[in-house]
């Protein structure tokens, strides 16, 4: 009998172990998976941030209108998330992730498709002649045409087609566009590719776990006759999935006072790094002078790497210093006042305007002008026929750009394309500036080397707040998670979320792009004759309202937080500081002792908590 069994006990055993072996393995697949579909989640956002800048200038749109094309990733979410969130983790959730990553992937190509439908792209000189005339037109003082050019430069009514053999603007050029559609096509195939092992995953990876969980639960011995109805009345309320079910738990969590104060200044909090973030490139474009890949390239190596060791570490400290939950609010108040402070240093870093004839000074660019509107014509160019309605700047001798070569009073030229340079520009000789041929050539003059240095120096606070910022994020999630009943976590993350979706992710960059539409100075005309994307900004006004406008969402946040820590601190102050909203009590190690006496199981002898 004792050989028979000990087989039985080693074949349970080896069972066992095969059982736990297969669970670890189908754990790590799915911590693996969701790895990976987060990584894609995060890299369509990046780029629909980093292609907003493109996509104006593609669909000839504002800059509120690009915000509410942004704003579009977020509204798919609205229609499942706080349901799912809620009935999620009673249904199979790897497959729920794995149809949204895969949905989300076909939304990512959808947004590439109008690239293959549209054509090759125009990029408009905003010039009205007829097509006999050339778009690059000088000052034709006493002429009615203009001078010769080949079939490939002649266009009708102000457009270019942007192949080749006919292209004469650079990246640096506010009318360039890259491939924007790229991005969105690769991040949409890597999103599909990673749906795909959710579906080979069991309902519950980690069930191992989940049994201890429930045996730690169990433990009868050291609960009152209170906490038994407590428990059972947790029970009967998880298992309540109909839609009173869920009514009863939003009126729950919405009653909690901390919980309606912890969303409002987050909700605060986030709509400035989103609003921020999704014109980020194009501030940095349009305020230091960068290309939209230098820009992306240089942000991308800054901002990603950091917010990764920001959360890493974040998380490490407060397993480290072992914080309770008034020492993690202490710690994301410390990191927001930080934040606050850097924020700041910003204001100093903006660039003047550049100095551009016809919206920034006269046409002669001896005077400033107080309104870009209506500026009226110079001697110099009064009467070269010119459209002032063309786009074509270029960079005169004396630094000051030139709306276009006709507008600068230029009446000849050599070269082609991007080399084109132009002679006997009257404009440029009567500012004043020695020069034997007041020259100038295709292009807007570049940002000063005081400018640059500005743009170094706002690299460097980036890269810096970039960080703190991430450092004190691991405590939003952790707050959330501690402040609410243990059975009402997963419906006070996805109302919160669904909150951050709607009035942060969607609203955000829609009134952030009209506050950057009104610091406009040059917007581009349509073929139908109406507005289309802005040309130039007002440096200066377009950094302070930037800067301004998220100092504020991020110093009223920092309030709100202030008063959000006073009320946790009195809550729980005195208290264990993990003890949860619903009064549940930590079991010590000296409990599970005890239980170990009583023939109950715990999964370990370390000290555990167990939420009663």
């Amino acid at each position: 009998m004792d050989q028979y069994e000990d087989v039985n006990e080693t074949t349970e055993t080896d069972s066992s172990g095969k059982r736990k072996t297969r669970c670890c393995n189908a754990f790590k697949m799915f911590f693996v998976a969701l790895s990976c579909s987060y990584i894609c989640k995060t890299l369509g956002g990046m780029i629909m941030k980093t292609s907003i800048t493109q996509i104006e200038r593609r669909f000839d749109i504002s800059s509120s209108v690009a915000g509410i094309i942004d704003g579009g990733f977020e509204i798919g979410n609205l229609f499942v998330i706080l349901f799912v969130s809620y009935f999620g983790s009673k249904l199979h959730r790897p497959k729920l992730i794995g149809i949204g990553c895969a949905i989300m992937g076909a939304g990512g190509i959808l947004t590439a498709l109008p690239h293959f439908f549209m054509g090759y792209y125009r990029y408009s000189s905003e010039a009205h002649d007829n097509t006999s005339e050339n778009s690059l037109s000088t000052c034709l003082i006493g002429q009615t045409s203009s001078f010769n050019e080949t079939p490939a430069e002649i266009v009708g009514k102000g457009t270019n087609l942007f192949i080749l053999d006919s292209i004469r603007i650079t990246p640096q050029d506010a009318r360039w566009v890259g491939a924007w559609w790229l991005g969105f096509l690769v991040s949409g195939l890597l999103s599909i590719l990673s749906s795909i092992p959710f579906f080979f995953l069991p309902r519950n990876p980690n069930e191992p776990q989940k049994q201890r969980r429930k045996a730690s639960t169990s433990l009868h011995g050291l609960k009152t006759d209170e906490e038994k109805n407590q428990t059972a009345n947790l029970t009967n309320h998880s298992q309540d999935v109909t839609i009173t079910g869920f009514l009863k738990s939003m009126n729950c969590l919405l009653n909690n006072r901390l919980y309606v104060l912890y969303v409002l200044y987050t909700l605060i909090h986030i709509s400035s790094l989103i609003g921020g973030f999704t014109y980020l490139f194009k501030f940095i474009e349009q305020q230091f002078g960068q290309t939209a890949s230098q820009a992306t390239f240089l942000m991308g190596l800054i901002i990603l790497p950091n917010m990764a060791a920001g959360i890493v570490l974040g998380g490490y400290l407060i397993k480290k210093l072992k914080l309770t939950i008034v020492g993690i609010a202490k710690f994301g108040l410390l990191t927001s006042s930080i934040n606050i402070v850097f924020q700041l240093l910003y204001f100093g870093l903006i660039c003047e305007s550049k100095s551009v004839a016809g919206l920034t000074l006269t046409y002669d660019g001896l005077n400033p002008v107080t309104s870009h509107a209506n500026v009226p014509l110079s001697y110099c160019n009064s009467e070269c026929n010119c459209d002032e309605s063309q786009w074509e700047p270029l960079c005169g001798d004396n630094g000051i750009t030139y709306l276009s070569p006709c507008l600068a009073g230029c009446t000849s030229r050599s070269g082609n394309k991007k080399s084109t340079v132009f002679y006997n520009c009257s404009c440029v000789e009567v500012s004043g500036f020695p020069s034997t041929n007041f020259s100038a050539h295709l292009g807007e003059c570049p940002r000063d080397a005081g400018c640059k240095k500005k743009y170094y120096i706002y690299t460097s606070i980036q890269f810096l707040l970039a960080f703190v910022g991430a450092l004190g994020g691991t405590s939003f999630i952790m707050l959330i998670v501690r402040i609410v009943q243990p059975e009402l976590k997963s419906l006070a993350m996805g109302f919160h979320s669904l909150i951050i979706r709607t009035l942060a992710g969607i609203l955000s960059p829609i009134y952030y792009g009209a506050m950057i539409d009104t610091t406009c100075l040059k917007w581009s005309v349509t073929t139908c004759g109406s507005r289309g994307a802005c040309r130039m900004y007002n440096s200066v006004l377009f950094g302070k309202s930037f800067f301004g406008l998220g100092s504020s969402l991020k110093l009223a946040s920092f309030i709100l937080n202030i008063v959000f820590f006073h009320l946790l601190k009195k809550k729980y102050e005195g208290k264990d500081g993990k003890t949860l909203e619903n009064g549940g009590k930590v079991i010590n190690e000296a409990n599970l002792e005890s239980s170990n006496n009583n023939k109950y199981f715990v999964p370990s002898a370390t000290v555990k908590e167990t939420y009663i």
